[in-house]
């Protein structure tokens, strides 16, 4: 059974900092992308930031030049490290893996990402 177990979200001031982790388990299938998502109150889910088994990166216009996404292969780990972070950056933020034999996308639960002005 897949599980994705996120952690590293919290409370913080604007111009801060935060790193979130995510580790996945279960699939007898190697990782294809893995990313990260955040829906904030009232907004539909969006992307944050993803990265491919290969590293190419890809992120949402809003964060770039502040988050940083990166994963380590043989933890089936992906971080996003989040600088500079603002208000508009609150949210819950989800962790996405994709396993290439897998027919379905895996979620993590969430965790709170609060930035206080």
């Amino acid at each position: 059974q897949v599980q994705l177990v996120e952690s590293g979200g919290g409370l913080v001031q604007a111009g801060g900092s935060l790193r979130l982790s995510c580790a996945a388990s279960g699939s007898i299938f190697s990782i294809n992308t893995m990313g990260w998502y955040r829906q904030a109150p009232g907004k539909q889910r969006e992307l944050v930031a993803d990265i491919t088994s290969g590293g190419s990166t890809i992120y949402a216009d809003s964060v770039k030049g502040r988050f940083t996404i990166s994963r380590d292969a043989a933890k089936n780990t992906v971080y996003l490290q989040m600088n500079a972070l603002k208000p508009e950056d609150t949210a819950v933020y989800y962790c996405n893996v994709d396993y290439y034999g897998e027919t379905r996308l895996f979620w993590g639960q969430g965790t709170q990402v609060t930035v206080s002005s």
